[in-house]
């Protein structure tokens, strides 16, 4: 069985496109079977980047984890930021790439299994984490950020109630300063900033 978090896929592709608006305005996004919410913007990405303070979103980002875009491509059309977009997921990378242009934004996206072809440090990883890879990999991902944060530099991401929310934001208060940005209907959108 294929995974939306597995390089490959032997999964036919079925793409469709999906309209979103966020914070109103519209976005265009291609999506297709074996990506993450193929249906199209899922409530725990909306409510992560309904809820992150776009103004001071500056600098070097990370969309880690990006699928078919909606998370870097938000924040380049809304910011002046080099935004940088990886996935382990071939078919997510190719989406992401169609939908930047779809949406006139201009990133960088490039495969990365975890932080592997990551070279340099970021203002700001943003992420809706793949929670199915299981707890051990998740906090790779979540602690290993900290090595690809400049100074200061903030991990925000967004997770559910019922995938262990408290206890991740307690458990990641050993390595950054933790706040909760919001909680919406069990999703809590943590940032967590390098210290």
């Amino acid at each position: 069985m294929s995974y939306y978090f597995d390089k490959e896929t032997n999964i036919e592709s079925k793409e469709i496109t999906t309209h979103s608006e966020i914070k109103g305005s519209l976005y265009t996004f291609k999506t297709d079977n074996n990506v993450f919410s193929k249906k199209g913007l899922d409530f725990g990405t909306r409510t992560l980047l309904e809820n992150i303070d776009i103004k001071n979103i500056n600098g070097d980002i990370l969309d880690f984890g990006c699928g078919y875009g909606p998370i870097g491509i938000y924040i380049a059309s809304n910011t002046s930021s080099n935004v940088d977009m990886v996935d382990i997921n071939v078919r997510a990378l190719n989406l992401a790439r169609e939908n930047a242009k779809i949406n006139g934004t201009s990133v960088n996206i490039f495969e990365s299994d975890i932080y592997s072809n990551i070279t340099k440090k970021y203002d700001y990883i943003v992420t809706n984490p793949p929670i199915r890879v299981g707890k051990e990999i998740l906090y790779k991902i979540l602690i290993g950020a900290r090595e690809h944060l400049k100074k200061e530099g903030h991990l925000i991401f967004v997770i559910n109630k019922d995938q262990g929310a408290k206890s991740t934001m307690k458990n990641m208060e050993e390595y950054y300063n933790v706040k909760l940005i919001k909680k919406n209907k069990g999703f809590y959108v943590i940032d967590c900033q390098k210290c």
